[in-house]
């Protein structure tokens, strides 16, 4: 097991979980880059809106890595747990894993990613996050 690979974490409940379908690939037929990129977006997303209370917008992708391929039929689970909260910003760190073959019970984390997000008003305006002065 390479230093990459870690046990699925069952512990948590993932943030969004999804199959990769062949729409997702690339033409060498390995899920796109772009598509996981896009999940771990979402997934990200979801603890800052908690954290926020409210509307948040992505401002930066910090660390974004990808330790080995998505294939056709891996089941995906992204981890979100936010790990810092300023005063507009919540960072947030991502971490996903393919279950391959299910029915082997094969895992592997494949991508992990930092990004962080900014509380926004109504208007598009940062703010401050929820409960800070």
């Amino acid at each position: 097991m390479s230093s990459q690979d870690t046990a699925f974490p069952v512990e948590r409940q993932p943030s969004i979980r999804l199959v990769a379908m062949p729409s997702d690939t690339n033409p060498n037929g390995d899920v796109f880059g772009g598509w996981i990129m896009s999940q771990v977006d979402v997934a990200g997303s979801i603890p800052a809106v908690e954290a926020a209370g409210g509307r948040v917008v992505t401002v930066a992708v910090n660390h974004f890595e990808f330790h080995r391929p998505v294939f056709v039929g891996d089941v995906v689970s992204f981890f979100a747990e936010v790990k810092r909260v300023g005063r507009t910003s919540i960072t947030v760190e991502v971490q996903v894993f393919a279950q391959r073959y299910p029915t082997r019970r094969e895992c592997a984390k494949v991508t992990e990613a930092t990004l962080t997000y900014v509380a926004v008003d109504a208007e598009g305006r940062s703010r401050p996050v929820q409960g800070e002065a």
